[in-house]
């Protein structure tokens, strides 16, 4: 049985790459939504609007996956993770979250594997293959389906 994720979202401030990310999501027919916020505030309100009420109506779907930017402006991603540690299990479900970056910093894969949130560490920019690496260890049913 061919099984999409309900909901891929990819948080970051910049608009093209942004734009760029969600396409190759969307292309690769992996998923049924993707949510993109611009910054990490929008990131959690929509995860806190995640209720089951949301869910039935399909207006807040919960993400399965979550691609996230370090360097954001006003709150960063270590700043996200902060605030994220802090919803309900069941606002996190079992999302898997892959911090994308430009940041060639080592002691950044370092943060991001000390932080048992974080599955994977991945570099800018997003392409087919990286996200097929992802989905094939994380989601092996979704990476079956792609296009």
């Amino acid at each position: 049985m061919k099984t999409k994720l309900n909901c891929v979202m990819v948080i970051d401030d910049d608009e093209p790459t942004n734009y760029f990310n969600k396409l190759i999501v969307e292309e690769s027919g992996c998923t049924n939504q993707v949510m993109v916020a611009q910054s990490g505030q929008e990131a959690l309100d929509y995860l806190a609007h995640n209720t089951e009420q949301g869910i039935e109506e399909n207006k807040y779907p919960c993400p399965k996956l979550i691609f996230l930017d370090i360097n954001m402006p006003a709150m960063n991603g270590w700043e996200f993770m902060d605030r994220y540690k802090m919803l309900s299990k069941e606002r996190k479900a079992e999302i898997v979250i892959v911090m994308l970056t430009t940041s060639l910093c080592p002691e950044d894969i370092i943060k991001a594997m000390e932080i048992p949130e974080i599955s994977a560490f991945e570099h800018k920019p997003l392409t087919h293959e990286k996200l097929e690496r992802v989905l094939g260890k994380y989601f092996p049913v979704a990476a079956s389906i792609l296009n």
